[in-house]
């Protein structure tokens, strides 16, 4: 589970969106749940995400955030002689963050 220390540390000021943003970026490859966000069925390309913070909320114990990303999926060929296609991609996601642990559940946004 990733842990979001600054972002927690920048709670309730002008620098959360930008930690919080910056620690999205730290994260591996894979971490975030993109795969369930691709439209065409292809494969994420998390090499270079474009992060919106959309909302963020005080829930008691946690700090719920609503982020866009921007990512590109790579759509498989249709036959032999077709290259894989990059595409841009966008979904959204619901991050819980524990105020005491910093620790961070990551969901996809159904629409």
């Amino acid at each position: 589970m990733p842990k979001f220390i600054n972002a927690v540390r920048d709670w309730n000021t002008e620098a959360f969106a930008r930690s919080l943003k910056r620690e999205i970026a730290y994260l591996g490859k894979g971490v975030l749940p993109l795969d369930k966000g691709v439209t065409y069925g292809g494969a994420v390309d998390d090499s270079e995400l474009t992060v919106t913070l959309l909302r963020s909320d005080d829930d008691g114990p946690v700090i719920v955030a609503h982020v866009g990303v921007f990512f590109t999926e790579v759509i498989g060929g249709c036959s032999c002689g077709d290259e894989p296609t990059p595409t841009p991609a966008y979904c959204e996601l619901r991050i819980r963050i524990d105020k005491a642990t910093a620790e961070a559940e990551l969901a996809l946004v159904s629409e």
